[in-house]
């Protein structure tokens, strides 16, 4: 059992679309990732995607239009909707989903999920 900070661990990289594993619970990893630009639109067809913006705003392209996060709001888009995030500037998010899901959807083109 450990206090995990947000702010601390988002300073230890500065690298987009590559989220970090901060901390795992029933199964899941937590992760902190920064965004800027716009990650490819992907699905996953066997679990929900968790976003929550810590700092900046991110918009969210989904099969019923834009969403637009900012800090303090979070969005889950369900298993096997695709989706895109993007950011035009720098944001911050915290993601949960279970452990060894590739965030791309494909594990061939996914990011390894580093733990800090």
């Amino acid at each position: 059992m450990q206090v995990v900070n947000l702010a601390e661990k988002l300073a230890l990289f500065d690298s987009h679309w590559d989220p970090k594993v901060v901390a795992s619970y029933n199964g899941n990893d937590i992760m902190v990732v920064k965004f800027q630009g716009e990650f490819p639109f992907h699905d996953h067809p066997d679990t929900d995607d968790f976003f929550l913006v810590i700092e900046g705003e991110v918009m969210l392209d989904v099969e019923d239009g834009t969403h637009i996060l900012g800090p303090g709001e979070l969005f889950v888009v369900p298993k096997g909707v695709r989706h895109r995030p993007r950011a035009e500037s720098e944001a911050k998010v915290l993601l949960i989903e279970p452990a060894g899901t590739p965030n791309t959807g494909d594990p061939a083109t996914a990011a390894a999920k580093e733990r800090i």
